[in-house]
């Protein structure tokens, strides 16, 4: 067929399509506010687009360089941008995978597109898309409630850890691991510690929360 060769019309229909496959997956990060959005997932579709047709050119025109190997640097070098995407929060959270993932699966998309693989273009756009819109759900709820606590804890200075580790074991909270921030103790003497915890019971987070602040006077707390 005239649309899997490279011809100019193959090539109008490729950019196209890797346009609007690359719209739909980012549509949906967008709409969440995620740092890569429409527009950084309709370039990465359409970029790896255009370089697997320049690779497929230059093998079929000039007779030189193997038709895979530009897509091949695509893979390997997206990873560079989706590391952008990643930020640790200041509670040592790591947000921006999924958005990553996603990048480099849209990159795979345009890659497809290029080279004229249509069929595997579209259906992949479709699970990708599917994955970051219904999966969600069910993810969301899976952590809805956990019995797994990453917890940041400020202490007043007349509180010793001590104290904290006596007041969990009350509450039945096992204490898996704690390391102090050192670097992010307060002027006032305020103590800072991330621990990880886990109750006995699923629980929300919120409610944990609000269990560890009756637990522990004066003590801020963040459950993650």
């Amino acid at each position: 067929m005239e649309i899997r060769e490279l011809t100019y019309l193959a090539a109008a229909v490729r950019i196209i399509v890797a346009f609007l496959l690359g719209g739909i997956l980012g549509m949906e990060r967008g709409l969440k506010q995620r740092p890569a959005g429409l527009r950084t997932y309709m370039l990465v579709s359409v970029g790896a687009c255009i370089i697997m047709m320049t690779n497929q050119y230059i093998h079929q025109v000039f007779g030189t360089g193997a038709p895979v190997r530009m897509g091949a640097q695509v893979v390997s070098g997206i990873g560079f941008l989706g590391a952008g995407t990643i930020i640790v929060t200041k509670h040592s959270q790591i947000k921006g995978l999924t958005t990553a993932a996603g990048l480099w699966a849209a990159a795979g998309v345009g890659l497809a597109t290029g080279i004229g693989f249509y069929e595997g273009a579209v259906l992949g756009a479709v699970m990708i898309f599917l994955i970051m819109t219904v999966l969600s759900y069910p993810d969301n709820r899976l952590h809805k409630k956990t019995r797994y606590f990453d917890v940041y804890i400020e202490l007043d200075r007349t509180v010793t850890l001590g104290t904290v580790l006596e007041a969990l074991k009350a509450q039945k909270v096992a204490v898996d691991d704690v390391h102090p921030e050192a670097d992010r103790g307060m002027e006032d003497g305020r103590k800072c510690y991330m621990m990880a915890l886990v109750t006995q019971k699923r629980m929300i987070p919120a409610d944990f929360e609000t269990q560890l602040q009756e637990a522990i006077p004066g003590s801020i707390v963040d459950v993650f």
